[in-house]
């Protein structure tokens, strides 16, 4: 009996101590991101000499902006800065522009003030800055304008002196970083949302010696053995609300399943896959897309 009671007792014990596993997570595939246009639309600091395309503040928001974006692993970001040739290329889709999105951004608003308050036998000094920051996350393939919004973000350094004694603040800097990167803050997890709530998409670049090619591989997270759906594109057609050409659904046709992947850039890496469905038209690979949904 007791020896029956101490096996039960052992089962128990590795029982509990047994690791348990969760359900396997969804498979993330990073999109990419094109940063085109980061403008400064602020009078600060712009003087008879001034040069836009060395604007500190311009080049602060858009560190800024690639910094939270990249932290939150989920982007492979293409950095552009030449708005007019971003607009064009995405017309022409976007295997022309190599990006999922472009987003573009400006500073909108910009202050800072200093204030004091003088006592008998202290004194303070406050410096505040506020910036504004406007958002535009535009799809590449459509150039459609999918996210728009804008936030402030706020920031102050205080320093006091008591019988001539405590720190003197001088010009603070850091503050412009601060102020911008609060009000980058309030758009960056809109902007993700936004991006990974559409399905990802690739593109049937040739078919060779049975091997079917798409654009995508190891940065973007494909890996051998990912299947995913390919799809037939719908018909265009004009929406007379608003005067636009928009795609009508696709039509599933097969699934490719990737064997191997080559590159050196994120830019330039493709993927071999087999390929299970109906025909595809090998002289028209344009009307036919990959998605992973």
């Amino acid at each position: 009996m007791k020896s029956i009671t101490r096996f039960l007792l052992a089962v128990a014990v590795l029982m509990t101590a047994a690791p348990v596993f969760s359900p396997a997570q969804e498979k993330t595939i990073k999109r990419k991101v094109a940063i085109g246009r980061f403008s400064n639309e602020t009078q600060y600091a712009k003087g008879i000499f001034y040069d836009k395309d060395n604007d500190p503040m311009r080049k602060q928001a858009l560190d800024i902006l690639s910094s939270k974006l990249a932290s939150s692993g989920k982007f492979i970001l293409l950095e552009r800065d030449d708005l007019d040739i971003l607009v064009a290329e995405a017309g022409e889709g976007m295997n022309k522009i190599g990006a999922d999105y472009i987003i573009l951004g400006s500073i909108t608003e910009y202050g800072r003030k200093t204030e004091g308050e003088q006592k008998f036998f202290s004194s303070t000094k406050t410096q505040t800055v506020e910036a504004g920051v406007s958002i535009r996350l535009v799809e590449a393939a459509t150039g459609l304008i999918v996210y728009s919004d804008e936030a402030k973000g706020y920031a102050e350094t205080t320093s006091k002196q008591t019988l001539g004694l405590g720190g003197s603040a001088g010009f603070d800097a850091t503050l412009s970083d601060k102020a911008i990167s609060a009000a980058l803050s309030q758009l960056v997890e809109n902007i993700i949302n936004k991006c990974m709530d559409k399905p990802w998409r690739s593109y049937i670049l040739s078919i060779e010696d049975g091997s079917y090619i798409i654009s995508g591989g190891v940065s973007q997270g494909l890996a051998a053995g990912d299947v995913f759906q390919v799809y037939k594109r719908g018909k265009m057609v004009k929406n007379p609300q608003t005067g636009l050409n928009i795609e009508l659904p696709g039509q599933r046709i097969g699934t490719v399943t990737v064997q191997t992947s080559v590159g050196d850039t994120p830019e330039t890496e493709i993927s071999f896959c087999t390929y299970e469905g109906e025909a595809i038209d090998g002289g028209d690979l344009g009307k036919y897309f990959i998605s992973d949904k």
